[in-house]
């Protein structure tokens, strides 16, 4: 399979049709459908359905454009890292993290390294843990922000000082907002609103020791902010991390910390044995120096 025949067939995903596809890449459309038919052939598999006026993928076209747009981002990720001018220090830093407060610290040590390489460039990708780490390991990503253990047998690391505060977001006007701390207790008979990811980690588990199973969970969230909706609607409260939401001021929203407390530390993982390019290695130089 040739990058050349895979940017042939995004083209066509992205125009819907193989006279548009063809026009855009300036090849004639009996040679564009010829390699497309290849393609197929290749793969054993039937990657289009031809309508009158339009093409749309089958599922095995979907599967293959979704890994062909990672194998162009890779190539020209790659090619932007080699063709770098030793002169000039310049390049694209990608970081993809949860919602946190503690991305402050990396966002300072970005802008302190751009004041002195203005052509580095810092781009955050949002997602939880899993889909942080599945990019990671593809080599999407540069780095992954990581809350809890990290398995230091494929990944290096650095702590970040900072730790994340687990608690409760509820609407103003809520039972519980007359409390300054919210126990485990107080929420058993609460509708709850909790993160995907947390509902099905051990380590959220235990904020809830003996309880888990009384808890009644009404819904949960990728991103806070859809959460917050939910909070706001009246649907439950949100068990989250401070700072993410903005309760302040005319909020119709508050937060309340977990009592006993409980905070979350969180780490910048890399991939072992990889090559790093020279804004990377810089970064991670800044970083040590915030540290």
């Amino acid at each position: 399979m040739e990058l050349r025949v895979l940017q042939y067939f995004l083209a066509v995903t992205r125009e819907q049709s193989i006279s548009g596809a063809a026009e855009s890449l300036y090849l004639s459309q009996p040679t564009l459908s010829r390699q497309l038919k290849e393609l197929e052939e290749e793969l054993g598999k039937q990657l289009f359905i031809r309508g009158s006026r339009r093409i749309t993928l089958t599922e095995e076209g979907m599967i293959l454009r979704k890994r062909a747009e990672e194998i162009m981002e890779l190539v020209k990720k790659a090619e932007d890292e080699i063709t770098q001018s030793d002169e000039t220090l310049a390049g694209d830093i990608t970081v993809g993290t949860g919602e946190t407060d503690g991305l402050r610290f990396l966002t300072r040590a970005a802008h302190s390294l751009q004041t002195d390489y203005p052509l580095i460039h810092l781009n955050i990708i949002s997602g939880d843990s899993a889909t942080v780490l599945e990019d990671l390991d593809r080599g999407l990503i540069d780095f992954g922000i990581i809350f809890g253990e990290i398995d230091t047998s494929k990944y290096e690391y650095i702590q970040i000082p900072y730790k994340d505060v687990w608690g409760v977001m509820m609407r103003r006007d809520s039972p519980l907002a007359r409390k300054k701390r919210i126990t485990v207790y107080d929420l058993i008979d609460k509708p709850l609103i909790v993160s995907r990811q947390a509902a099905q980690s051990t380590d959220f588990h235990e904020i809830f020791p003996c309880a888990w199973d009384k808890l009644n969970i009404v819904a949960t969230y990728n991103l806070l902010f859809n959460g917050s909706i939910m909070v706001d609607e009246g649907m439950g409260y949100a068990i989250c991390f401070d700072k993410i939401i903005n309760v302040s001021g005319d909020s119709n929203l508050c937060f309340r910390p977990l009592s006993p407390r409980i905070e979350a530390s969180m780490s910048i993982v890399w991939k072992k044995y990889q090559v790093l390019s020279k804004a990377i290695e810089k970064f991670l130089e800044r970083i040590h120096d915030e540290i």
